[in-house]
């Protein structure tokens, strides 16, 4: 990506938004731009600590009082040239394959509903028509009763699935719960005894380390690929998953379809992250979701089948020297931005938190709960930290006057989460 053709486009368009309104959204044609950040707030990451777009959140105490079994792997020197086939020796019999089919139902074409099809064909032309789609992923058993950690999108629309262990076992597995907005699920089976991963701890991560993936690409099981971490805190807007929220761990280690759900390994073999998304037309970049965060959102799966993430019901930008030129240099737009840092409010939803709590199109937040919001992510991290229902103390620059708001947070629509 190249910043600076970024920047001039994101100030236009944002021109454009606020010359049409200012009472709640500045809006259409910003909104490809603004959308990554309105998603961001729609469904915001779950309680305590966070889920991703921001800094990676779940802090280290959280590891350990997760409900998820610590086992198999143990320190390996990374000065033994053959540690990476060590760690697959330890690991591998805990990681799985899963096979998921879901029954699709497509609509018949309008077109052959026209009585000229019709008296040919009369009722034999079906309105509706149904196709089982089959699916293959990866997972990795996170404890010694049954329960294993995949991607949403691996068991999405299936209620059973068929788990694959490493020594050829097969089981039906039950989804206990899936959370698509950070593309998280858990599924049971079964069986007792089995062999279990250790969680590492991705808020430590740096970039650099040692990487190891391993999972069922194209069908190829138990697939070992290594590579370094390329980077942390990776935005759901720059992987190209915008309706997500988590905030990425980059990797050079090949992860391709089918990988999705496996583990991100570091040298010594515990989990660092789920491999998840690839971007498209890029080689070399892989990414995962951290394993805090995965923890997080599957405990509360565990707990009780569902995720209820903050919501505050914006779209929002970072003010840049580009972007206030851009809007100060239009005298139809209504508004002047004489502020050289904060945040500034493109949209707000009719009847969300933000709108409740008095937040308007225009506003800038400059603090957010005491903390400087210099980026569209710190205030996104704020939400995240906070449970439903809680209260955000806002700073905001309305008419070049300051203005303190208190917004409660509320639960991320269910009908929003369902399109994501």
């Amino acid at each position: 990506m190249q910043n600076e053709p970024q920047e001039r486009n994101q100030s236009s368009q944002v021109n454009n938004s606020l010359s049409t309104t200012r009472k709640t959204s500045l809006a259409a044609p910003w909104r490809k731009t603004a959308s990554y950040v309105s998603m961001m707030l729609l469904g915001a990451g779950v309680a305590v600590s966070g889920s991703n777009l921001a800094t990676r959140l779940q802090p280290s105490s959280s590891v350990a009082t997760s409900p998820i079994s610590p086992a198999i792997a143990a320190p390996i020197p990374t000065t033994d040239p053959n540690f990476v086939a060590d760690v697959v020796e330890r690991v591998g019999p805990a990681v799985v394959r899963i096979e998921a089919s879901r029954t699709v139902t497509t609509r018949v074409p309008d077109v052959f509903d026209d009585p000229f099809f019709r008296r040919f064909f009369g009722s034999q032309i079906p309105r509706t028509q149904q196709r089982v789609q089959q699916g293959t992923g990866s997972g990795f058993i996170i404890s010694s009763d049954g329960r294993i950690l995949t991607n949403a999108h691996v068991v999405d629309g299936a209620r059973n699935v068929s788990v694959v262990l490493n020594d050829g076992r097969r089981f039906t597995g039950r989804v206990l719960g899936t959370d698509p907005v950070t593309d998280v699920a858990v599924i049971k089976i079964d069986a007792e005894r089995l062999p279990t991963l250790t969680m590492g701890n991705s808020d430590q991560l740096r970039p650099g380390e040692f990487a190891i993936a391993i999972g069922n690409p194209l069908g190829l099981d138990n697939t070992v690929t290594t590579g370094i971490i390329s980077a942390t805190g990776r935005t759901s807007n720059q992987v190209g998953v915008a309706d997500k929220r988590v905030q990425f761990i980059q990797t050079d280690a090949a992860i391709n379809p089918g990988n999705s759900g496996g583990p991100l390994l570091n040298a010594r073999g515990e989990v660092i992250g789920m491999n998840t998304a690839i971007l498209r037309g890029a080689q070399g970049l892989g990414f995962a979701i951290p394993i805090n965060t995965a923890q997080r959102i599957s405990s509360q799966l565990i707990a009780q089948g569902r995720v209820e993430h903050p919501y505050v019901g914006v779209q929002m930008v970072a003010i840049t020297p580009e972007l206030r030129q851009e809007i100060n240099s239009d005298p139809n737009n209504g508004i002047t931005i004489t502020e050289d840092r904060g945040v500034l409010i493109v949209r707000v939803l009719p009847n969300s938190p933000a709108a409740r709590a008095g937040l308007r199109a225009g506003d800038v937040i400059r603090r957010i709960n005491g903390q400087d919001a210099t980026t569209a992510e710190v205030v996104q991290r704020a939400v995240e930290n906070t449970r439903v229902g809680e209260q955000l103390q806002l700073e905001v620059r309305r008419g070049g006057r300051n203005v303190n708001l208190a917004l409660n947070t509320g639960a991320f629509p269910t009908q929003l989460q369902s399109q994501n």
